[in-house]
């Protein structure tokens, strides 16, 4: 696999650095853009990306905190250094950021244009979402995603069917928020996926997190491979 980091241009006039990886083989292949948790785009997330990569995805990872820290990778047991990025995005912003990792993957002659997906983790999760309502994608995953009470009254506008992971242990989203999401697309009548695993937490996914689980991440990845596969080839 072929990996590198380029640099975006966002309209709003600023630069946003990106993970990209590329798969063995010739293309055009489809394209996932991989959203990062609030510890940027770190081991894991460049994991993500290679793992997708190695199913013949071309997978872009764009630093959402590039306005305050670019190249920012923060510890899991030290959420303080974190709070000052998180509190300072906000959906104008990611939007633009979205926008830019999108063109990139649409104009690249590498990327089937109309088999561009997305997949985000905890915060990652909620701007997959996000994702999903702004541009013409043709699926998109979210695992555990956090604040989207603030998104339920823009979920009709949900362009892809999309898949959601949950953590039945999480104390971080409660189980009226996942009905909340739940409610809205069934109200939009939605095509979506809808996953809550009761013996997984927060971040169950990570292998770098205490709260890590093996079966649960992998039963979940096996199902995001499944659903990527009838979605994007």
């Amino acid at each position: 696999m072929k990996r590198e980091k380029i640099t975006l241009s966002v309209a709003d006039g600023t630069k946003m650095d990106a993970f990209v990886v590329y798969p063995e083989g010739p293309g055009p292949h489809p394209g996932i853009m991989v959203f990062q948790e609030a510890f940027g785009v770190n081991s894991h997330i460049r994991n993500i990306a290679e793992r997708l990569a190695g199913q013949g995805y071309i997978a872009i990872a764009p630093e959402l905190f590039h306005r305050t820290a670019p190249g920012f990778e923060g510890s899991y047991t030290d959420f303080s250094s974190v709070m000052p990025h998180m509190q300072a995005i906000n959906t104008e912003g990611l939007e633009k950021d979205i926008r830019a990792s999108y063109d990139w993957l649409a104009v690249n002659t590498s990327v089937k244009s109309d088999k561009i997906g997305s997949i985000g983790f905890c915060m990652g999760g909620r701007v997959s979402f996000l994702a999903n309502i702004i541009l013409p994608l043709a699926a998109s995953v979210s695992y555990y995603s956090g604040s989207m009470p603030a998104l339920a009254d823009r979920l009709h506008e949900i362009h892809a069917p999309h898949l959601m992971f949950w953590g039945g242990l999480d104390k971080h989203i409660l189980p009226e928020h996942i009905q909340l999401v739940v409610e809205s697309l069934q109200k939009a009548q939605k095509t979506f996926i809808n996953v809550v695993i009761s013996f997984a937490d927060h971040g169950f996914n990570c292998d770098e997190r205490a709260s890590y689980n093996p079966q649960a991440a992998k039963e979940a990845w096996a199902l995001t491979l499944s659903f990527f596969e009838n979605r994007l080839r």
